[in-house]
């Protein structure tokens, strides 16, 4: 196969994963109505024993959908798109790029409650770089759904790997679930950590031990 037809074939094999993670993240557009929505809102109050045309509710409904607009904006965010624009011109930089401490606000899927945290987010270029906030934008796109966390941790290396295609990609997230800590078995203080590791991050442990260390290892802090 000459130079240029392997290079097609690879644009070509690009252009099909990313359309394959278009498909799979697309947001569902059958919605019912915002009308529709604060009457559910509605009817989860006189459910919960009170009077939602009571003078302190009367605006409740209103302002849950509201809420709920901005808890799950990322149904409505593509996070393939996120990533589209990348860098070249890096002067041949190779190591790690990492991104710690981005603030994961999400919600349980089962019992939609919050879930907070932090995420940890590094990949090793091969040729190309994204733009830091871009790296934080697909965290957020991920985490404003409901979600678990080990879903979520996979579809952010996932994500990174496939549009990027870099030598490695790791990512780690540590968060409180409020499912855990305000009902159920209401153990405070409890953290989970969930990871994946992906490429370099995998098969070389020298470079899964630089990248914990220089986040804090929190695997080992949970273990």
């Amino acid at each position: 196969m000459t130079a240029p037809t392997l290079q097609n074939a690879e644009t070509k094999a690009a252009e099909t994963r990313l359309r394959g993670l278009q498909r799979l993240r697309a947001p569902d557009d059958r919605r019912p109505s915002r009308a529709e929505a604060e009457e559910a809102v509605r009817t989860l109050l006189r459910w919960a024993g009170d009077d939602p045309e009571r003078e302190g509710l009367a605006g409740t409904p209103d302002r849950v959908v509201r809420s709920y607009e901005e808890f799950f904006a990322g149904y409505d965010v593509d996070p393939v798109a996120i990533l589209q624009r990348t860098f070249e011109e890096t002067d041949g930089y190779d190591e790690m790029v990492i991104l710690r401490d981005i603030r994961v606000e999400s919600y349980c899927e089962h019992h939609m409650v919050p879930i907070i945290g932090r995420a940890h987010v590094a990949y090793l270029p091969r040729r190309r770089v994204v733009g830091i906030s871009k790296l934080a934008r697909l965290v957020e796109a991920y985490a404003k759904r409901l979600q678990i966390q080990e879903k979520m941790t996979a579809q952010i290396a996932n994500t990174i790997d496939e549009v990027l295609q870099p030598e490695g990609v790791a990512v780690v997230i540590e968060a409180q679930h409020q499912c855990m800590t305000t009902r159920g078995i209401h153990k405070t203080g409890v953290t989970m950590v969930t990871s994946r590791m992906l490429g370099a991050f995998r098969t070389d442990p020298s470079t899964r031990r630089e990248f914990l260390t220089m986040i804090g290892n929190p695997v080992s802090r949970a273990e």
